[in-house]
């Protein structure tokens, strides 16, 4: 099983140096590249006002956040919540900056995590191409709207930057629904068929019928018959085995 953490921050500024602080993070799962329900999300008072050139990008306002923690009050829920787990960030170099600051004032080691960065991926996959996080969910079609209708905002962009990490991994993942109804789809499939992978000599079944009943019974009992049927439906099987 692989963990991996879709990770983003939005801050005051660009640079801890120069005073800026962390005033929300986000971060969501993924097991072997499925997205979860578990998730970490929090705004942070960050002990100093927020600019209002920051204000326009993230609308996050100082009234926002005034009476909400600070980062030392949630920072070991949010290192629990990442472990030494896989952390996928869009230009990891600026969200790490700020956190390791934050771990430094908080007298702690730096990030040790393995970390993939989806704007190094896309770069190198992509070559030429604008990288951006809006250039490649309007290159995998995936919408931007509450993006540009609310601004930039760490959960949000954190969901958008899971989709399009899966598709630069090569696609989502099939609906592994097995209780979905697919008669229809493996039908649409048989028709569709290229006659030129069809065999000159159909093969016998080489499944007696007490096989067959006991896979069928063996589908009833896990409810995914439905996928199935249109397979048994074709070959047929003796009167009484209620298909």
């Amino acid at each position: 099983m692989i963990r991996e953490i879709v990770l983003d921050t939005e801050t005051t500024g660009l640079d801890p140096s120069d005073g800026h602080r962390i005033i929300e993070i986000a971060a969501i799962e993924l097991i072997d590249h499925v997205k979860t329900k578990e998730q970490f999300h929090c705004y942070i008072y960050p002990e100093r006002i927020i600019p209002e050139t920051s204000i326009k990008i993230h609308n996050i306002t100082n009234e926002m956040v005034r009476e909400k923690p600070r980062f030392s009050e949630i920072i070991s829920r949010f290192l629990d919540f990442i472990k030494d787990d896989i952390l996928v960030i869009h230009n990891a170099e600026f969200d790490l900056k700020f956190l390791n600051f934050e771990l430094s004032l908080n007298k702690l080691n730096k990030i040790n995590n393995k970390v993939i960065d989806t704007l190094t991926l896309a770069k190198s996959k992509y070559p030429g191409s604008s990288v951006s996080l809006d250039s490649l969910c309007k290159k995998f079609d995936i919408s931007i709207q509450e993006r540009i209708q609310k601004g930039h905002g760490a959960l949000l962009d954190c969901i958008l930057l899971s989709e399009v990490y899966l598709e630069i991994l090569g696609g989502k993942q099939p609906n592994l629904d097995l209780n979905r109804d697919n008669t229809n789809s493996y039908s649409n499939y048989q028709s569709k068929e290229d006659s030129s992978f069809k065999r000159n000599k159909i093969l016998n079944n080489r499944l007696d019928q007490k096989a067959m009943l006991n896979h069928k019974n063996f589908l009833h009992e896990i409810g995914c018959m439905n996928s199935w049927k249109g397979y048994y439906k074709k070959i047929g099987l003796k009167k009484g085995s209620n298909i």
